[in-house]
This record gives C-alpha cells, structure tokens and sequence, in this order.
C-alpha cells in the first residue's frame, strides 16, 4: 500500500523485514509445536526492490535445529501488477529460539 513506500513508490525494507519474520515464525512454531521468538536476523539481502500493487509472497525453509533454537532461509517474491512477472527480491536467514508460557527457551523435539 502508499503508505508502506517510500517517495519513489519501494515498499520500505522494514516492512518486508517484518513479512519475513512473520513467515518465518509459522514454520518455526509449527516445528517448535510451542511459541518462538526471534532472536537474530543472520543476514538480509534486498535483490530488487518491491512496488505498490505487488502481490508478495513469502517462502521459508528450515535450515538447521539446535538445542533450542532454529534457522529458516526465508526468500520473498512479488509479482508484478504490470506484467505477472514473478521475481526474487529479498533473502534472509533469520534464527528463532522456542519458549514456553513463560518465554523460557526449551529443547526443540525432533
């Protein structure tokens, strides 16, 4: 939407951030079967930028379990409004710790 962008019409960085660690987080709650939180963005490249009418979708993939901590490769995509074309514009991996109701982390079950 406008008032994600930026004057030259990108979609500002952060809030793609944001939709990636919001996608990320479904797969690592859904392998954690409790509650993640983030607790570091490992890296972060912004390829091409996203336009306003953008359909935008997010893919994550786990990468690696650790004792109570997961790594997930998450790639964004848009779809361009003018011609349907589908590219890469961002790349990241982002670690997220599994917690209990307390926000205590605890092992991962594999």
């Amino acid at each position: 939407m406008p008032a994600d962008a930026n004057a030259n019409g990108d979609i500002f960085g952060g809030w793609i951030v944001s939709q990636m660690d919001l996608g990320g987080a479904v797969l690592a709650r859904g392998i954690a079967h409790s509650r993640v939180t983030t607790v570091a963005i490992d890296s972060m490249s912004f390829i091409s930028p996203v336009n306003v009418g953008d359909i935008v979708t997010c893919y994550a993939r786990l990468l690696h379990i650790g004792n109570t901590s997961m790594k997930i490769d998450v790639e964004v995509w848009a779809q361009r409004w003018s011609d349907a074309a589908q590219l890469r514009v961002t790349e990241g991996k982002i670690t997220y710790v599994a917690i209990d109701s307390a926000g205590k982390p605890h092992p991962v079950r594999r």
